[in-house]
């Protein structure tokens, strides 16, 4: 699907391209590839690289284009009804008065940025503006994820106070992956920011707002870097708590062990199918239960008062 939107108090979509409008292609099919090449004389061959969901953010030039890769963050569920972080690469094509954006995955980045545009009734903007502000657009989701992955942590973090749960700690390290993710993606970005940066030294652009960007892609791999250090220490912390659990539970065993070998040697000594002077004693067992008894509770007292398994 192909979009031709043109900023005029936001953007609004055209039924036709016009110069300097924004050309917004989502999963385009070969004929539309085919239109844009043909009038446009776009490179085919950077759109496709758009379809691998691995490619790294980055800057090229080709026949007077410039390209440009980010990558946005995503949201979506798995089949479990759970919440999945990811990021996805969007694709930029800027030459004179044509801008192209080219993206096989869902995101909320660009419609959001449209809906944003009509509320703040913006008159103008295109090019490398229009650059800067869709990384500014992806910034700004990118730290509400975040903040969205920071609660999910605190009612992980929660449930695991009150019980220690293997599906908790599963999520928790599902989370520290999509960190991962997000960190990764934004050094990339800021990457991109910082060669656009030289480039725009000789071009007209909104000083102002890459400053905004510069800003707003720092913070969000502060945050990233934040929470991802808060997840490796919880990581870390109920490792140990696990640790201390299992040996305790080892520990009582233990000294359970040790007890109940004191009635196991006795009745071993006295079950002996050799004569011992009890075996016809009506006594004989009540006197082997007592002594069991008595030894139990001198081995236990000593392991107690000499804290060999404190």
């Amino acid at each position: 699907m192909i979009n031709y939107l043109k900023c005029n108090d936001g953007f609004n979509e055209l039924n036709q391209w016009k110069s300097g409008c924004w050309v917004n292609a989502i999963s385009p099919d070969s004929e539309e590839l085919a239109m844009l090449q043909e009038r446009f004389a776009v490179p085919l061959d950077f759109i496709d690289d758009a379809k691998d969901v691995e490619e790294r953010p980055r800057v090229d030039h080709e026949d007077n284009w410039l390209l440009v890769f980010i990558r946005v963050p995503s949201k979506s569920l798995d089949e479990d009804g759970e919440t999945v972080f990811s990021t996805a690469p969007l694709a930029i094509l800027i030459r004179d008065d044509v801008f192209v954006t080219v993206s096989y995955y869902d995101n909320e980045v660009i419609n959001d940025f449209i809906k944003w545009s009509r509320r703040r009734h913006l008159k103008s903007v295109k090019g490398y503006d229009l650059l800067l502000s869709l990384m500014l657009s992806s910034s700004v989701w990118y730290l509400k994820y975040l903040k969205h992955m920071s609660n999910m942590m605190n009612v992980a973090e929660g449930r695991l106070e009150q019980k220690m749960d293997n599906d908790e700690l599963m999520r928790m390290m599902g989370i520290g992956k999509f960190l991962i993710y997000f960190i990764t993606s934004l050094k990339g970005n800021a990457m991109v920011l910082a060669r656009l940066k030289l480039r725009l030294r000789t071009l007209p652009y909104n000083e102002d707002l890459l400053e905004d960007v510069e800003i707003e892609t720092q913070q969000a791999i502060d945050t990233a870097g934040i929470y991802n250090d808060i997840l490796d220490r919880q990581q870390d912390t109920y490792a140990s708590v696990i640790g201390n659990n299992l040996n305790r539970i080892m520990k009582t065993l233990t000294v359970v062990t040790i007890l109940l070998m004191v009635p196991t040697v006795i009745a071993g000594y006295y079950g002996m199918n050799v004569p011992n002077g009890m075996e016809s004693w009506w006594l004989g067992f009540p006197i082997a239960v007592s002594l069991s008894v008595i030894l139990m509770a001198c081995c236990y007292l000593f392991i107690r008062h000499n804290k060999l398994f404190k």
